[in-house]
């Protein structure tokens, strides 16, 4: 695969090194602002339309911001750079923040779930920060560097839930509408956010890559990099795929642990819960990341089904315990740690770079879009089989990429995965 050529003058090494620290940073800080939205979203929506069928409208409210924001950020990116598409998100996600203030304090379910897709658009500009880190990446190094960015989510995560109950406190005190307290902090980090993109990330990485492609093209031409296009349809479903199983089990648990933890203790059970089911989602990536570039992307994505498929039967098993409850919830973000950051690195890999950014938005719309279906399936799942069945029925997907993967293979073969 040919790398891009840097002219002279242009310290590739130096620009990359620096462009993977900022986008860390920004992880970090929207890593905080979201945590509250994932530990919250599902409590706010049960708590203001009175009915916990309902609670699953929130996180897919959340996936459906980001389904239908996702390929216009993308398609921004490609003509004006990262930078614009990240502030932009930034810019979504604050104006949610106060959407949902709003709601809770006028008791407005739908505008709830407005204010929470605003901050699922903010979510997309974060989730292309990962594509980001590899746009000045030689192919060597892409899992990792895509992985350190993914990782870096790992502070803000799991800072983010272990701020409800101090959120909460801050926000009686001042008297904003119960459960709210923590957006607060979300507020702040993603203004932070928006400032570190906006001053910080220059040169933008995409446009200083698609730079000098297009000199290095003209003046020593070589072979393009070539499209692959049923090796990136297997990508995107091995991300789409594995988020759905993530997201789905995922939403339902705080509504599940409210019924077998005692009252008085479930916000703190749902803010240790989600914060080591965020590590899990974020931890371990460059682990993953190094395995991704050392074994090649599609083990990797297999990894990432068996360590979905061990939570899900840990789910199932041991659903009316709350350390059972927790263990699965930790695989489960392992699994999808696995699966996207190699699913991510796959796809960029067989995709040629004119057309990155309008396939990395397609593929965030489909993961997002089929997230937030799969989030309101959850609900009523949940309600008609409880969070064992939940957990079982999940296994479909995973059973999907494992199949999927299998034909997959015959097309890693030329140029092949590294």
């Amino acid at each position: 695969m040919p790398e891009i050529a840097a002219p002279a003058g242009v310290d590739l090494v130096a620009t990359q090194r620096r462009t993977v620290r900022v986008l860390a940073a920004g992880q970090v800080l929207t890593g905080v602002a979201f945590g509250a939205t994932l530990s919250l979203g599902a409590l706010l929506a049960a708590d203001l339309s009175g009915q916990e069928a309902l609670s699953g409208f929130a996180t897919a409210s959340v996936t459906l911001g980001a389904a239908l924001t996702a390929i216009p950020l993308a398609r921004l990116a490609g003509r004006r750079g990262r930078r614009f598409a990240l502030t932009t998100g930034n810019l979504a996600a604050l104006a949610g923040i106060a959407v949902v203030i709003t709601a809770a304090a006028t008791r407005a379910f739908p505008l709830l779930l407005v204010g929470i897709a605003l901050i699922g658009a903010g979510n997309a500009g974060t989730l292309q920060s990962r594509f980001a880190a590899t746009d000045l990446a030689p192919a060597t190094r892409r899992g990792r560097d895509l992985a350190t960015v993914v990782w870096a989510t790992t502070v803000g995560g799991v800072v983010g839930p272990l701020l409800l109950a101090p959120g909460e406190l801050l926000g009686a005190s001042i008297g904003m509408p119960r459960l709210t307290g923590a957006y607060l902090f979300s507020f702040a980090a993603q203004a932070v956010a928006y400032a570190l993109y906006a001053l910080v990330l220059r040169p933008d990485p995409l446009l200083l890559a698609q730079r000098l492609d297009r000199e290095s093209a003209a003046s020593a031409p070589v072979a393009p990099q070539p499209d692959r296009p049923a090796l990136a349809r297997f990508a995107m479903l091995a991300v789409a795929a594995s988020h759905v199983t993530m997201a789905s089990v995922m939403a339902m648990t705080p509504v599940h642990l409210s019924h077998i933890v005692a009252p008085d203790a479930v916000t703190l059970a749902v803010g240790v819960t989600i914060a080591l089911h965020v590590f899990g989602m974020y931890g371990l990536s460059p682990v993953f990341g190094v395995l991704a570039d050392r074994w090649g992307r599609i083990p990797v994505i297999l990894l990432g089904q068996a360590l979905l498929a061990a939570s899900l039967v840990t789910a199932a098993v041991f659903a009316d315990a709350q350390i059972g409850v927790l263990v699965a919830l930790v695989l489960l973000g392992l699994g999808w740690s696995a699966a996207t950051v190699a699913g991510s690195a796959l796809l960029t890999e067989a995709t040629p770079l004119a057309l990155r950014p309008r396939r990395q938005g397609r593929s965030d719309t489909l993961m997002t879009a089929c997230a937030a279906v799969g989030s309101v399936l959850a609900g009523i799942i949940l309600g008609l089989s409880g969070y064992a069945g939940l957990a079982l029925w999940a296994l479909v997907s995973v059973a999907a990429v494992c199949g999927a993967a299998i034909l997959a293979r015959r097309f890693s073969v030329a140029p092949a995965l590294p």
